[in-house]
């Protein structure tokens, strides 16, 4: 589990830093940020957080993410504002890869934050009074706390900037597809005692 909450905060920082680069899906013709992918993949290791550690846990390592994220940010704006020596010729590049505007800054943040916390309520909820197999579960909470996220992020950081609904329908897309694959990762740990079974699950036997 250790494990899961290290890959979980890392693949947040990845996607931040990764995320200045936008790409293009072969013949789709989507435009999406080239860290859409690890963060995509945040939603399902979070659920697996979910699943043994229980909602309250999986609040406690969002709460951490997020304070990762905002340590990030804060010092890579103080990495480009600090002067640099004369011999140092990179500074344009830095800026431009560091550099993000407060706007989506921002934006990350707080779509960060509301679709965490969407997942976790609603993966929580679906596990005590739904039951049943865990992939429904992952596949239920992260199709609508991908949807939050897609939607808060790309309506404050571009809203007026760039038509926001190609890119929201873009960017859910390939969350979606991306939790599909990673749906296995589930599977990887067992329930233990300090999460017990719910009723509904204990009663059907699934998996």
């Amino acid at each position: 589990m250790t494990l899961a909450i290290g890959l979980y905060i890392a693949s947040e920082l990845i996607a931040n830093v990764t995320a200045v680069k936008p790409i293009v899906l072969g013949s789709l013709g989507i435009v999406v940020p080239a860290g859409v992918f690890v963060y995509a993949l945040t939603f399902t290791l979070l659920d697996l957080i979910n699943e043994r550690l229980g909602k309250r846990g999986a609040r406690q390592v969002i709460g951490t993410a997020f304070c990762a994220n905002l340590l990030l940010a804060v010092y890579a704006q103080l990495t480009v504002w600090w002067p640099a020596p004369q011999f140092f010729d990179g500074q344009a590049a830095v800026a431009r890869v560091l550099g993000s505007t407060p706007r989506i800054v921002g934006a990350s943040l707080i779509a960060y934050l509301f679709a965490s916390l969407v997942d976790a309520e609603l993966f929580a909820w679906w596990r005590a009074r739904v039951g049943g197999y865990r992939w429904m579960r992952v596949l239920v909470s992260n199709a609508l706390s991908t949807a939050v996220d897609s939607l808060v992020f790309v309506t404050l950081a571009f809203a007026g900037v760039l038509p926001v609904l190609p890119l929201v329908v873009g960017q859910y897309l390939v969350k979606m597809a991306v939790t599909v694959v990673s749906l296995p990762l589930i599977y990887l740990i067992h329930v233990g005692p300090s999460v017990p079974l719910e009723p509904a699950r204990a009663r059907s036997g699934a998996l």
